[in-house]
């Protein structure tokens, strides 16, 4: 079935599907789909623990918008890069996450990288992420007559770093989320 091809038994879409909505993985053996059968499937895909998949997909588009490791421009780029926002720089270098670590994003486990991108943006200072933005920028504005190279730079890094803080947000086991819900939901109807 569709919805079982991307499922890990113990992932968080998973874990709602059979918890929440009290759905076997293997459901329907054999049976066909009706509209209630596919609600709760738009629910589950709608619901905020789904959202990592979502976010993960958009970090990669990110790094998809940048020049190629490996090609000549991309040589060119990961190395302003590297200069621009110096050992912070590091967090994010194709030699040091490598296609391993976008294997693991493709699959769904995308904290990895989320951490990276939060680890690199957290050690610039202000000039390094200055000259990060410009160099961003200008490999982006090539492909765009939006706006020029520094505001582009400035977009994916703000764009970066909320994704990437989505990814571990919506990476906590949905039990730790539910608690928190219901312990908010509680002190705030006490206040």
């Amino acid at each position: 079935m569709i919805v079982r091809r991307f499922l890990d038994d113990d992932g968080e879409l998973a874990q709602h599907l059979a918890q929440q909505l009290n759905t076997p993985l293997d459901w329907p053996e054999g049976g066909g789909l009706n509209t209630g059968h596919v609600a709760k499937i738009a629910s589950a895909a709608a619901c905020d623990v789904s959202y990592n998949q979502a976010a993960n997909g958009h970090l990669a588009d990110l790094f998809a918008a940048l020049p190629l490791p490996g090609t000549p421009e991309g040589d060119e780029f990961w190395g302003a890069l590297a200069d621009a926002g110096g050992n912070a720089a590091l967090y994010i270098d194709p030699g040091n996450m490598g296609g391993p670590s976008f294997d693991r994003l493709a699959r769904g486990n995308g904290a990895g990288i989320a951490d990276r991108v939060l680890s690199f943006l957290a050690e610039l200072d202000g000039q390094q992420r200055d000259a990060v933005t410009k160099v961003i920028g200008d490999a982006l504005a090539h492909d765009t007559l939006v706006a020029g190279g520094r505001y582009l730079g400035q977009l994916w890094l703000r764009d970066a770093e909320t994704t990437a803080w989505h990814v571990l947000l919506a990476g906590r086991r949905l039990h730790e989320t539910e608690d928190d819900r219901k312990r908010f939901f509680e002190a705030w109807g006490n206040a």
